[in-house]
């Protein structure tokens, strides 16, 4: 009889011990909920922000082209935001000359793209830069 009983006791343990109780069900739901609540990082979550995009480019384009002649007239010579993307951030900047570069700044890498419009467009792979370059310090 003992040989038929252990069995039976050991599969009806065995039965129980897989199963989780109430108390674990109960725990797992309030983890989940918990999970739930809490923000995910999205890895698609850009590095770059406008307010750096703006300032990356504005240092660039002060680096790069002569303001002396807009100082008569600033209204000829400007950096202004344009349009934005899920990937990336138009900054234009118009030149004295009328012609006007479009950069266009990924948001994870700040690799900026430049195309020139107003005498024809063209666009270069040398005319690419790395906006974190132009980007000022923080002490």
């Amino acid at each position: 009889m003992k040989s038929i009983i252990f069995p039976f006791v050991f599969v009806a343990l065995l039965f129980c011990s897989c199963h989780p109780s109430k108390t674990d069900q109960a725990q797992d739901s309030d983890s989940q909920t918990e999970m739930q609540d809490k923000p995910v990082a999205n890895p698609s979550q850009s590095k770059i922000t406008a307010e750096m995009a703006y300032e990356g480019v504005n240092n660039y384009c002060h680096k790069k082209y002569d303001w002396s002649v807009a100082a008569d007239n600033p209204d000829i010579m400007y950096i202004q935001m344009g349009q934005e993307t899920e990937t990336e951030y138009q900054v234009v900047f118009r030149s004295y000359t009328g012609a006007f570069v479009y950069f266009y700044v990924d948001k994870t890498s700040g690799t900026t793209k430049m195309v020139e419009k107003g005498f024809g467009e063209h666009q270069s792979p040398s005319e690419t830069i790395n906006l974190f370059d132009y980007l000022e310090k923080k002490r």
